[in-house]
This record gives C-alpha cells, sequence and structure tokens, in this order.
C-alpha cells in the first residue's frame, strides 16, 4: 500500500456525533476562549464539472513536494524471508538492523515526486476561488508511472464527483485539470487547508515537548487538563472525519490504498479550533475500482491482488473483501499513528517505529502492547486515551489490525465505534 511522505458526505449520522463539543468543554478556564470562536470560513457553491483550460487559472508560489513510499506489509503472514540487500540498495536510510526488524514487510521507494503549487481560479462562476495544484512530473520526465498516477486520480475524483448531490464534504474536492506543453499533468483542487494530520502532529508533540521542559509555562493550574481534552475531541474528529471519507470511497466500491497521516488534509491544527475542524482524503493516485466487473485489473494495483491472492483470496468477492480489509488495516495504522504521536513528546515515538512495535514486536497481539506502552511514563498519555470507554481504542485496534483479513470491520462499522464517534468523551 503506497504512504505519501511528505518532504517539507454521504454517511451515516454517526459521522455527525462530533459537530459539537462535549458541553464541559465549552465552559473555559480562561476567560472569553470560546465566546470568540474562529469565523467559519464560508464555501462558494461548486459544481461537480470539472475545468481543464488553464487560462482558468493562475499559478502562484511554489509550496513544497512529496514522493512516495510503499509499504506492502498491510496483509501479509508473519515470517518469510528477508530481502536486507534490495532494501539496503535503495538507500532509504534504514539500517540493518531496521532492516531485519521490518522483515515482514516489502519495502520500495517510487519514481515520483509531486509538487505543490499555490492559485486561484480566475475566470467562470468560480473566480477568485483559492487552489492547490498538484503537478505530476510525466512521461516526458522519463516516469510513465506518474502519467498512471495522475490519470488514475483524476478518473478516481471525477468519479466521486460525478453526482453533485453526493459529495462527501471529507474528501478533498478537484477543481480541474490539465496538461502543460512539458507534458506534466496538473490537478487543481480547491485549497481547503494546507497542513496534514501529519504535520498537526509533529506540531503537537514538539508543543508537548516544551511544554514538559518547563520552557512554556502554565499559568492556570487548570489549563493542562483543558488542553488534553480538547486534544482528544480534536484527533477524535480528524479520525471521524478520515473515516467518514472511507466510507464514502467504499459506498462508491473505491478503495483509498493510501491511507496515511499524510494523506489526511486539515483545515487547522489549532485543537482550539476543533470544533470547525473539517479533515478530508487526498492522494487517490493509488485508488482501486472493486466494482465486481473491475476487481483483479488496473495498473497500479498489481500489488494488491498478489497479496490478495497470498491470503487466499481466489474468488472476486474475496478479492474485493481483502481489498477492503486491506483499506481497514492502513486505517487502523493511521488511528495508532493519531493515538500516540500527539500524546507523546518528540523523539518518543514515530510512525515507523510504532509500526514496527505492533507488527514485529508484538505481532499485532494490541493488549501485549498495551502492557508494553503501560509501562513507559513517556507513554502513559497515549494509553490513557485508548483506555476512554473501558479500553474502547485498544478494541477498536484489535479489530482493524487483525492478522486475519476476514475478521476485520468494513469501514461503516469503525465509522460507527463508539471510540471514532467520540461517545468516549461523555462516558467518563
Amino acid at each position: 500500500m503506497p504512504i505519501p511522505i511528505p518532504k517539507h458526505t454521504s454517511v451515516g449520522a454517526s459521522a455527525t456525533m462530533l459537530k459539537t463539543l462535549p458541553a464541559r468543554l465549552l465552559a473555559s478556564p480562561e476567560p472569553g476562549v470560546w465566546r470568540r470562536r474562529p469565523r467559519r470560513r464560508s464555501l462558494q457553491p461548486v459544481s461537480a464539472a470539472l475545468m481543464t483550460n488553464p487560462a482558468y487559472f493562475e499559478v502562484g508560489r511554489f509550496l513544497g513536494g512529496y514522493g512516495f513510499m510503499n509499504v506492502t506489509s498491510y496483509s501479509s503472514q508473519f515470517g518469510g524471508q528477508s530481502n536486507a540487500a534490495g532494501i539496503q540498495d535503495l538507500d532509504l536510510g534504514y539500517s540493518a538492523e531496521d532492516i531485519d526488524l521490518l522483515r515482514v514487510q516489502d519495502i520500495g521507494e517510487g519514481e515520483v515526486t509531486i509538487r505543490l503549487y499555490e492559485g486561484r481560479v480566475v475566470q467562470g462562476p468560480l473566480r477568485g476561488m483559492q487552489a492547490i495544484f498538484k503537478v505530476y512530473p510525466g512521461a516526458r520526465a522519463g516516469s510513465s508511472e506518474a502519467d498512471l498516477m495522475a490519470l488514475n486520480e483524476l478518473r478516481t475524483h471525477a468519479f466521486l464527483q460525478s453526482d453533485a448531490s453526493d459529495i462527501c464534504e471529507n474528501i478533498q474536492f478537484l477543481l480541474g485539470a490539465f496538461e502543460t506543453a512539458t507534458g506534466e499533468q496538473w490537478l487543481a483542487f480547491r485549497d481547503d487547508g494546507r497542513y496534514s494530520a501529519a504535520d498537526y502532529a509533529k506540531v503537537t508533540s514538539e508543543r508537548q515537548l516544551k511544554e514538559q521542559s518547563g520552557s512554556v509555562p502554565f499559568w492556570n493550574p487548570f489549563d493542562r487538563a483543558y488542553k488534553l481534552e480538547l486534544r482528544r475531541y480534536f484527533v477524535l474528529k480528524l479520525l471521524n472525519g478520515a473515516m467518514s471519507g472511507l466510507v464514502h470511497m467504499h459506498k462508491h466500491d473505491r478503495l483509498h490504498q493510501s491511507l496515511g497521516p499524510s494523506s489526511v488534509i486539515l483545515n487547522t491544527v489549532m485543537e482550539r479550533e476543533g470544533l470547525y475542524l473539517v479533515p478530508r482524503l487526498r492522494d487517490l493516485a493509488f485508488s482501486v475500482d472493486i466494482g465486481y466487473s473491475s476487481v483483479g485489473a488496473g495498473a497500479l494495483s498489481d500489488g494488491l491482488w498478489r497479496r490478495a491472492s497470498a491470503a487466499g483470496a481466489s474468488t472476486p468477492l474475496e478479492k474485493r473483501a481483502f481489498g477492503i480489509s486491506d483499506d481497514i488495516y492502513g486505517a487502523g495504522l493511521l488511528v495508532a499513528y493519531m493515538a500516540f504521536i500527539p500524546f507523546c513528546e518528540a523523539g518518543i515515538m514515530d510512525g515507523i517505529s510504532l509500526q514496527r512495535l505492533l507488527e514485529s514486536t508484538f505481532r499485532l497481539d494490541i493488549y501485549a502492547a498495551r502492557e508494553y506502552c503501560l509501562a513507559d511514563d513517556r507513554l502513559s498519555e497515549a494509553v490513557n486515551f485508548l483506555d476512554l470507554g473501558d479500553g474502547a481504542g485498544w478494541e477498536l485496534l484489535q479489530a482493524m489490525l487483525n492478522p486475519d483479513y476476514r475478521k476485520r470491520p468494513v469501514a461503516e462499522a469503525v465509522l460507527n465505534h463508539r471510540f471514532i464517534t467520540g461517545a468516549v468523551l461523555r462516558n467518563y
């Protein structure tokens, strides 16, 4: 499953349960905090039709870029031979020890590097709307894979936006696309935020490190507990929105296949603005069509179907079920990431070490991992977060990361789980 590594709604009623803060959070120990709520930015009405004329857009400054690293261990069986020499040849920065611990993973670095630019629409009914351009290098730059990725992302968004009355607010909105004279593929998205869940987690863990060191004093004795409440609400609403987007995709026979903290964009990283947080899924370049007539096909999904066959899925129905469960596994790793990284000091835990801990050290025995984390005071807030609702977080993780793909829940069941709905915030 490809995971973007940055360099720089039609869902059930349960998805709306986090639209408002728990009542006790509205009374802030800091005078006036919630009386001056941030103004909600109104979005202009949009059409499902795509703009394909580059004259409709104006390109601004360069924002950065990111590449892709493929990690395909999500549904593999434990054991097997290590391919350390091949991984070392890729020069991904892993030590020999790391490679040995990651022996259940098939790791490779993609050739495609994406560039991002800011911009705006300058013609038509959406004139003035801010945009983010995602640029694929194209076949002329020697990357035929980039053309496939750009085309797949374009087609996926166009399909998901084909019905203007059924557009999910938790999926990034595509405004248009065009090709330049040099063969580059430009996709224009509505600018609904430039932060990712990974950015939020990094900023939060660094802030927590400063607070623990005493460089950021707490003038109010209740300030720490209050901020922790806001953080829990923010993270749960982030996960709720991400799962709402995934439910929408699965209902429309599309897998994400690149789900991770870098593929969830946020309109804010301020925890006090959690009431207005809207997470959106992006990076649909590796999305897979799992309509019954399409299962097993697709130039970018060969790895998925090979893993499906290795797991014993032979019929189209079984392969479809495997694909859905593979997305759920990726979502489970996202839940684990957001449960640990924002609640730990910077440097204590990162995504790779967390995944290694769960997959290689504890072989996906989540409750054994809990006992290990419980013994480390530096992980206490993460453990307490997952302990909410009589261990609801650990229960959900164990289900989503079940080694048997047949026993993992579907996306809608995850969305309805009491941990993701935020019900645990009102039960303790």
